[in-house]
């Protein structure tokens, strides 16, 4: 009997092993069930609902890159439709981590611009600038817009989400006064920026939304933070102290240049923008200048200029340049991957002479400086 019940209890412990494994098998599989009936969205559906829901809140921007509306930028579309420019890509540019986070840079080669008061194009060689961090993305970009009447508008925007599928854009424009368009001057807008890179489109979507603004509808707001110690990315160009003096050349630099774009009289602004269509770089780097970005020149008193644009080393490296300021004090600043051999440039102080005739557009030398 002892060895009896010795060969039987492994059977029947075997035999209630594989019962226990039925019947939980089943009941997880209840329980699967349950979760998708319907009237229960699934896991991937509830993130669907959240980020919808994060569409409709008012998104709070970082202080470091406010977007014109510290306040709060609500929902684009609950605005009133002002335009759609529906945009043509050309090269993006990956430029990788940088003093200011991970750097994108895309090149807009043209595109249409529809709405219900305006038609029109947009103007080649605008730079988008998109910049990741974790928790969030800023945006900057100019747009010229020529309408069928042939006058140019100037649109700079700055953008900020904390999901990349709602990044929200605020547009200010510079119209000319005597334009068909000149009521752009006047409203508060937002924007809708979606990209596809593989089919190599964006699309700009902007509504009115001074009536969303003035309502102050704030409440449960969806807020960009940036990590602890990750410096802010300017808006304006860097302004040469008055005790800086040029030191040691640095760059020689010639710029070729396409047709001038001529904006305004816009309020109390005309701008003479120079779209930047390549040229050639020599000194301590040596490359080229890609065809992309302009001098978006303000022709007040004194009249400054805000040039935009990028180089290509020989070895391929991308750099983004800023050159501004007065004529005699301008100011260039670089931006470029941090374990990059150029990476110098970042934490740097320059000089930049004023422009000069060069071979097809300008020349223009750059210093390092000295105090």
């Amino acid at each position: 009997m002892r060895g009896s019940l010795m060969m039987e209890t492994p059977i029947r412990k075997g035999h209630a092993m594989k019962s226990y494994s039925r019947t939980v098998f089943t009941l997880l599989a209840l329980l699967g069930a349950l979760l998708v009936l319907p009237g229960r969205p699934s896991r991937g559906e509830a993130g669907d609902a959240a980020r919808a829901a994060g569409r409709d809140r008012v998104l709070i921007p970082n202080p470091s890159w406010p977007c014109g509306m510290p306040e709060g930028i609500p929902a684009p579309e609950k605005g009133v439709p002002v335009l759609k420019a529906e945009l043509r890509l050309g090269a993006v540019h990956d430029l990788g981590r940088t003093p200011y986070g991970k750097r994108k840079v895309l090149v807009i080669e043209g595109g249409t611009v529809s709405g219900a008061k305006i038609r029109g194009s947009v103007m080649p060689g605008a730079l988008d600038l998109q910049l990741d961090y974790p928790g969030g993305m800023e945006i900057e970009e100019i747009l010229v817009l020529r309408t069928e009447d042939g006058k140019y508008v100037y649109m700079r925007g700055a953008g900020t989400a904390v999901d990349p599928g709602d990044v929200r854009m605020v547009p200010a424009f510079e119209a000319p006064n005597d334009s068909a368009c000149a009521w752009l001057n006047r409203g508060t807008y937002a924007a809708r920026r979606t990209v596809d890179e593989a089919a190599r489109k964006m699309t700009l979507t902007v509504f009115d939304v001074s009536a969303a603004v003035a309502g102050g509808e704030g409440k449960d707001p969806v807020r960009v933070t940036k990590p602890e110690g990750l410096p802010g990315q300017p808006w304006d160009y860097r302004k040469a102290a008055p005790e800086e003096e040029r030191g040691a050349m640095l760059i020689d630099e010639n710029v070729t240049l396409g047709p001038t774009q001529m904006v305004g009289p816009a309020g109390d602004r005309v701008r003479n923008i120079i779209p930047i269509t390549g040229g050639s770089v020599s000194g301590r780097i040596r490359g080229k200048v890609l065809a992309a970005g302009a001098d978006y020149q303000n022709l007040a008193s004194p009249p400054t200029i805000d040039a935009r644009y990028l180089w290509q080393t020989e070895e391929g490296e991308v750099i983004l340049v800023r050159n501004g300021g007065t004529m005699d004090r301008l100011a260039p600043t670089f931006e470029v991957r941090v374990d990059s051999p150029y990476a110098w440039l970042n934490g740097g102080r320059y000089l930049s002479s004023s422009p000069r005739m060069g071979q097809g557009g300008v020349a223009l030398t750059f210093y390092e400086t000295k105090r």
